[in-house]
């Protein structure tokens, strides 16, 4: 899915130069769960010490045993014939994704919706060879910079001589030598990290692949000018799921690359509590990144829906201070998964923007490519006068 630079910019180099500064200020910060907070002798349930993503309380059990082993025993029935349910009834495939795939069956099936089981056998033996290729030596300097700093609160990641450490580096590493056009992106790190907290290093290697080769197309490349289209996207959505939220980032010049960056480009792992994050995956590798758009639109409009949380944010700076940290309510796993699927967007109106953004952008280009001939041009007639 794409889009063109937010309407809310006044240009597109403009665009890119925010876009910019908000990289640069991303580049000293670490996960969401690395804040400081009280650090615990044992881990939660997913494995953390400490952090944002550190829960103490148990899981909120909505299914009996029984209804548990009942779906488990769908699942496993659906991805031994995955290729025919895929094929001939894809929306039972979604439908089970929404309501969150099991706990036991979630690596094999994240495996399946990714591709990434068939990439592993398509390339088998390629993940070692990759690892054992030099590989870009600034490459190589940045990984290792960034590798700490994803989830340090984690049992995975706790220490330098951890696995999870290791791992990290090298499904970036293996990476930047398969996709030597794409390289490295400081964003790619906190999703391999997820990914290996989910599945083995060969697995998470794969899926991790197709997720920056297909899901997320063109996000990492220099420029970062998909996500600066999914950015005027996202605001034009925005406009029917919310006026008044978008009328009040109008009024202020907020432009959404200043608040949806890290969610988009770090895959909300970021954003998220962890048991909402799990399940907004489970529907993110179903149907797509439409998933990060309608979560995007459900906390903008939650956090920005009262009139007295818009009356109290009366300039840019406090907008964005209340969109970077809104209410915990509003990004708990009922919430985003009640709302997600009630908005009043549907797929047609996603692929309707996709279509406007694209021609904004490609009209931008041709734009930009004219200023820039007869800038070239004028500059050949001075130095002609001067000759």
């Amino acid at each position: 899915m794409a889009a063109m630079s937010s309407p809310t910019s006044n240009s597109s180099a403009s665009g890119t130069s925010l876009l910019n500064r908000q990289s640069s200020k991303n580049a000293d910060t670490v996960s969401v769960c690395s804040t400081t907070s009280a650090f615990s002798t044992c881990p939660d349930r997913h494995g953390f010490y400490g952090g944002n993503q550190f829960s103490e309380k148990p899981k909120k059990e909505t299914l009996t045993r029984e209804q548990t082993i009942a779906r488990e025993k769908k699942w496993i029935h659906m991805t031994a014939h995955w290729s025919k349910y895929m094929n001939q009834n894809y929306k039972k495939v979604r439908e089970r994704c929404r309501k969150g795939i099991p706990e036991a069956i979630r690596q094999k099936a994240w495996l399946l919706l990714t591709g990434g089981e068939h990439l592993m056998h398509q390339y088998r033996g390629e993940y070692q060879r990759l690892l054992e290729q030099p590989g870009n030596p600034q490459i190589i300097d940045e990984i290792r910079k960034d590798q700490h700093r994803q989830f340090p609160h984690h049992e995975m990641f706790l220490d330098d001589d951890k696995p999870g450490q290791k791992e990290l580096f090298n499904v970036l590493k293996a990476y930047s030598v398969y996709n030597p056009n794409v390289g490295y992106c400081q964003a790619q790190a906190p999703i391999a990290a997820f990914l290996l907290m989910q599945l083995p290093s060969e697995n998470a290697f794969w899926c991790f692949v197709a997720i920056c080769d297909r899901y997320l197309e063109n996000y990492f490349t220099p420029g970062l000018e998909m996500l600066q289209r999914d950015a005027g996207m996202l605001n034009r959505l925005l406009k029917k799921t919310s006026p008044a939220a978008y009328r009040h980032l109008q009024k202020h010049n907020v432009d959404p690359l200043l608040y949806m960056t890290d969610w988009f480009l770090c895959a909300m792992t970021r954003t998220l509590p962890w048991d909402t994050l799990l399940r907004v995956w489970d529907c993110f590798l179903c149907e797509g990144i439409r998933i990060f758009f309608k979560v995007a639109l459900v906390i903008i409009g939650a956090t920005l829906g009262p009139q007295k949380v818009r009356s109290q944010c009366n300039g840019l700076c406090e907008t964005l201070a209340v969109l970077r940290s809104p209410p915990k309510k509003f990004l708990e796993e009922d919430f985003i998964m009640h709302h997600i699927f009630r908005l009043n967007i549907t797929i047609d109106d996603f692929n309707r923007e996709h279509k406007k953004q694209e021609m904004l952008h490609r009209k931008a280009k041709l734009e930009q490519q004219k200023l820039a001939q007869q800038h070239g041009n004028g500059a050949s007639a001075s130095n002609g006068r001067r000759a």
